[in-house]
């Protein structure tokens, strides 16, 4: 008996109409470029905090902050560095580009009713008391400067390089190789392991929504082709738990609405720009 054939390799996140097609990133830059991320912001972070003579983080927001942007400047820079080896890296290939309104809007409402929806069925079935206080940490409690600093950190900052990470580049490259909900599923569990501290077997309680919320965010992304549903997304949700977490619904009901026009004229204004027609409505 004769091997059945090795099938070909899924489709990469279908792109809008008239879109040029993106080049292919073997999986293990995936792996790769997060290991080479990591690494970097420990070396980022620890020269900073020899520099400043920093021995704990925790009572040291403006460190915090600096650290925080380090960690997404080394994680975006290890996407662009493995991109390159490739093709020479372009915004679109990480999902910065247009899609259509309408179908896009359906497709990023369904996905956080998704979310929202397990959220809910787990708390209620699971009860965890663990929560995240990256808010703290970033000085959302020490006064007016502090509050706008970190829920700028959250709301704005956050979505956008770990979207460009997590699904631009992370999840494209593991769809060279894997299907949709494997590649999703992977990039979702690691996701969600990144954002909370490992506190206690408390904490691990929170991993099923964090895993879920990226791996919806995947879905989105692969419905849609676009990075910027899944960073309005992002933003939406980041902006809710700070007024949560922080008690700064003032500052979430402004960056959270700029956050969301922006991903929706961004597209817009930079295909203009380029002289590229909008993706008819479908």
């Amino acid at each position: 008996m004769h091997a059945p054939p090795t099938p070909p390799p899924p489709e990469r996140p279908e792109l809008p109409e008239g879109a040029d097609a993106q080049p292919r990133w073997p999986a293990w830059y995936a792996v790769a470029g997060f290991g080479v991320g990591l690494v970097a912001t420990f070396i980022a972070v620890g020269v900073v905090a020899a520099a400043t003579g920093t021995t704990s983080a925790e009572d040291n927001p403006t460190f915090t902050i600096v650290a925080t942007l380090l960690q997404s400047a080394a994680f975006v820079g290890a996407a662009l560095l493995f991109a390159s080896l490739t093709a020479r890296p372009r915004l679109r290939h990480f999902g910065l580009r247009q899609a259509p309104f309408w179908p896009t809007v359906g497709w990023a409402a369904l996905g956080m009713f998704s979310f929202y929806l397990f959220s809910g069925v787990y708390t209620v079935a699971v009860h965890p008391d663990a929560e995240q206080s990256i808010t703290q940490s970033l000085g959302a409690d020490q006064g007016a400067f502090g509050l706008i600093a970190a829920g700028f950190m959250v709301v704005c900052i956050a979505p956008v390089a770990e979207e460009l990470f997590f699904r631009g580049f992370f999840y494209g490259a593991l769809r060279s190789r894997f299907s949709v909900l494997a590649a999703a599923g992977l990039d979702g569990v690691l996701f969600g392991s990144i954002h909370f501290d490992f506190s206690g077997a408390d904490a691990l309680l929170i991993l099923p929504p964090l895993a879920f919320l990226g791996f919806v965010f995947c879905l989105v992304y692969e419905r849609t082709g676009s990075l910027f549903p899944t960073i309005a997304l992002h933003a939406i949700n980041n902006a809710i738990a700070f007024g949560v977490q922080a008690e700064g619904w003032a500052v979430s009901a402004v960056l959270g609405p700029l956050m969301v026009a922006g991903c929706c004229l961004a597209p817009q204004l930079s295909g203009r720009a380029r002289g590229v027609p909008a993706p008819a409505l479908r």
